[in-house]
C-alpha cells in the first residue's frame, strides 16, 4: 500500500483504517493523530464500528505513557475546562476505582476544605462498584447531585469543597469512549482508564490527583498487579502533564467498614468525620487525607499531615464542612446533626452463621450485588432505606446461628432474591486467616 492511500482525498488527515492498522499492528500514535481521531469521535465523523476496532486494538497492544497523556489532553480540551484559577486554595481532586462500603469521597472532600484545600469533585460512572458515592449522598433529603458548571465553580470558591456527577460538557468524548468500551467488553484498559479519569479530573479545575486503585472482588480489578501497573500510568500521565499525582494500591476484597447501601453509609460517613467509625475506614481517610494535604502543599512532612487530618476531625471543623456542602447543595442538614433522621428500613432481619468458625472471606461483589438487589426497583429507582450493616469482618470468630449481618429491608421479594447473594458472600473456615494489608502499594 503506498503512502498516499493511508490518506484522506485532501491527502491532509490519515484514514480511519490506516489509524486501526497502525495500532493493531504495535505503532504509536504522533499528537496530531491522537487529536484527529478525538476530533473525529466528537463531531461524529468515525463510525461506531471503527471506533470499536479502534478501542479494541488499543486494548491489546495498549499506549505509551506520552500517547495516553497526550490522550488526556486531548479528552480534556474536548468540552469545558472550568476554570478556577482565581481560588487561591490549592486544588486537588480524588479519583478512585471504586470499592463495596466506601464512603471516602464524601468524608475527604469536607476534611481537605477544612484544612485550606479545595476538592472540585465530579463523580464518574467509573468510581462506583453498583452503588455510587451519589446514591449515598442522595440519601439526604433535597440534596441536588447535578448543578451546572457555573454552580459548580461558585461552591467551590464558597464552600471549598463540591461533590456531583460528572457534567455531560466535561470530558465529553470520555464520556462517548466508555459507553463503547461497555458495549465491547474493553473497560478494562489501562490507557482508557488513565486518560479518562486524568481528563475529568483536570478539566474539572485540579491541580493535582490522589488516586485510591482497588483490587479485589469489590472491584472491576481483580488482581493487585493490574492494580499497580494502572497506578503507575496514572502518576506517569499526571507527571506528563505537569501535575501532582499520587496513588495508593489498597484492598478491596472485603468491604470498607460495617455498612453497605446508602443511608447506612451515610451514617457511617458522619461518624468518620467526628474521628469515629470502623478502624479501616479510619485508617483510609487517614492514609488518603494525608496525601491530599501534602500534595496540596499543605503540610510538609508525614507527622504534620497526620497532625492536621487529626485536628479537623477531632475538632469538627470537618463536619461542619460536609453540612455546609449538603446545604450548599440544597439538603436538608437536620439529619447530619440526628442520624436517626436519615431514611430508615420497614423491617431488619439477621443473616446466621451456618456454622462455627472464623470468617475466612467476604466477597465484597456478592454483597453488593444483593444490596443493589434490594436497593432498587425494576424501574431503577432508588431506596435510600436498605442495605446491611453491622457486617463481620474477615478474621472474626462467629458460633453457629450469630448474624454476619443485620439486613435492612422493605420488600420481602426482594429480600428472597437478595439473600442469596448475601450467603454466597461469606466462607467460614475452622482457622483464623491472616488479614490482608489495607494498602498494597504506595506510588508517586
Amino acid at each position: 500500500m503506498s503512502t498516499a492511500s493511508h490518506y484522506s482525498r485532501k491527502n491532509t488527515k490519515p484514514s480511519f483504517t490506516y489509524l486501526i492498522e497502525k495500532k493493531r499492528d504495535g505503532g504509536e500514535f504522533s499528537e496530531d493523530e491522537i487529536r484527529f481521531l478525538v476530533d473525529s469521535i466528537l463531531d461524529d465523523e468515525m463510525p461506531e464500528f471503527q471506533q470499536a476496532a479502534w478501542v479494541m486494538a488499543v486494548y491489546f497492544q495498549g499506549m505509551s505513557a506520552q500517547e495516553t497523556a497526550t490522550f488526556a489532553e486531548e479528552m480534556m480540551l474536548s468540552g469545558e475546562v472550568i476554570e478556577l484559577s482565581d481560588v487561591s486554595r490549592p486544588k486537588i481532586e480524588k479519583y478512585s476505582t471504586g470499592g463495596v462500603g466506601d464512603k471516602t469521597s464524601l468524608v475527604l472532600g469536607p476534611l481537605a476544605a477544612a484544612a485550606g484545600v479545595a476538592m472540585p469533585m465530579m463523580n464518574g460512572i467509573d468510581e462506583e462498584f453498583l452503588i455510587s458515592g451519589l446514591d449515598k449522598l442522595s440519601s439526604i433529603p433535597k440534596v441536588k447531585t447535578s448543578c451546572d458548571i457555573e454552580e459548580f465553580g461558585t461552591q467551590v470558591r464558597k464552600v471549598g469543597c463540591i461533590y456531583v456527577e460528572r457534567h455531560k460538557e466535561v470530558s465529553p468524548v470520555e464520556s462517548l469512549l466508555y459507553t463503547l468500551r461497555k458495549k465491547i467488553g474493553a473497560i478494562p484498559s489501562i490507557p482508557f482508564i488513565t486518560a479518562g479519569a486524568m481528563s475529568r479530573k483536570l478539566a474539572s479545575g485540579a491541580e493535582g490527583v490522589v488516586v485510591d486503585v482497588k483490587w479485589g472482588k469489590g472491584s472491576f480489578i481483580k488482581n493487585p498487579e493490574d492494580a499497580k501497573q494502572l497506578a503507575r500510568s496514572l502518576t506517569r500521565v499526571g507527571r506528563s502533564l505537569k501535575r501532582r499525582c499520587v496513588a495508593l494500591v489498597t484492598d478491596a476484597n472485603q468491604p470498607l467498614g460495617t455498612c453497605v447501601g446508602t443511608a447506612l453509609e451515610i451514617k457511617e460517613a458522619i461518624q468518620l468525620l467526628k474521628g469515629e467509625g470502623p478502624e479501616d475506614l479510619q485508617d483510609l481517610v487517614m492514609k488518603l487525607g494525608m496525601e491530599i494535604v501534602r500534595l496540596a502543599g499543605v503540610a510538609g512532612s508525614t507527622l504534620s499531615a497526620k497532625q492536621t487530618v487529626r485536628q479537623h476531625l477531632e475538632d469538627g471543623s470537618a463536619l461542619e464542612k460536609f453540612k455546609q456542602m449538603v446545604e450548599a447543595q440544597g439538603g436538608k442538614t437536620d439529619c447530619i446533626d440526628d442520624p436517626e433522621k436519615l431514611p430508615k428500613a420497614k423491617h431488619v432481619k439477621k443473616l446466621p452463621a451456618p456454622k462455627r468458625g472464623y470468617v475466612h472471606t467476604i466477597d465484597s461483589g456478592q454483597l453488593a450485588r444483593g444490596v443493589h438487589m434490594l436497593a432498587f426497583d425494576d424501574k431503577g429507582k432508588l431506596d435510600g432505606s436498605t442495605g446491611v450493616a453491622e457486617l463481620c469482618k474477615v478474621g472474626t470468630q462467629m458460633k453457629q446461628g450469630e448474624a454476619l449481618m443485620q439486613i435492612h429491608y422493605n420488600d420481602e421479594a426482594r429480600l428472597e432474591a437478595a439473600m442469596e447473594y448475601f450467603k454466597a458472600a461469606y466462607r467460614l473456615a475452622p482457622k483464623r486467616p491472616n488479614p490482608a494489608p489495607l494498602v498494597v502499594e504506595r506510588v508517586a
